[in-house]
């Protein structure tokens, strides 16, 4: 079983880049698939990207595709997400989950571990 935190989170301009990490304890991610959820304000929690646990599929939800990259180290413990072309509305707190041997689910309820999440605001 492992525990997962985000690091990397913070206050970004329009346009800029930005990458997460989610750094796991416990154990290795080497057999986990790694996603991202984000929630806004007011707003209900939603699917980012994923990537299968074997490391070498993605799934990106349409918002960010084309933007965002997510990756893991296929024998280590880290995960990551690349962000460019940040935007406003890309605010929010972003949380790394994981799933044994997952291939990228977009519910929130396929994933049994879950990071405290990480603030990312993106200001205009």
């Amino acid at each position: 079983q492992v525990q997962l935190a985000e690091y990397g989170g913070g206050l970004v301009q329009t346009g800029d880049s930005l990458t997460l990490s989610c750094v796991a304890s416990g154990g290795t991610l080497r057999h986990y698939a790694v996603a991202w959820f984000r929630q806004a304000p007011g707003k209900e929690r939603e699917f980012v990207a994923a990537v299968i646990w074997n490391g070498y599929s993605t799934v990106y939800a349409d918002i960010v595709q084309g933007r965002f990259t997510a990756s893991k180290d296929i024998d280590g413990n880290t995960g990551y997400l690349q962000m460019t072309s940040l935007k406003p509305e890309d605010t929010a707190v972003y949380y790394c989950v994981a799933d044994y041997l997952g291939r990228g689910s977009m519910q929130p309820h396929e994933y049994p571990f879950w990071g405290q999440g990480t603030q990312v605001t993106v200001s205009s």
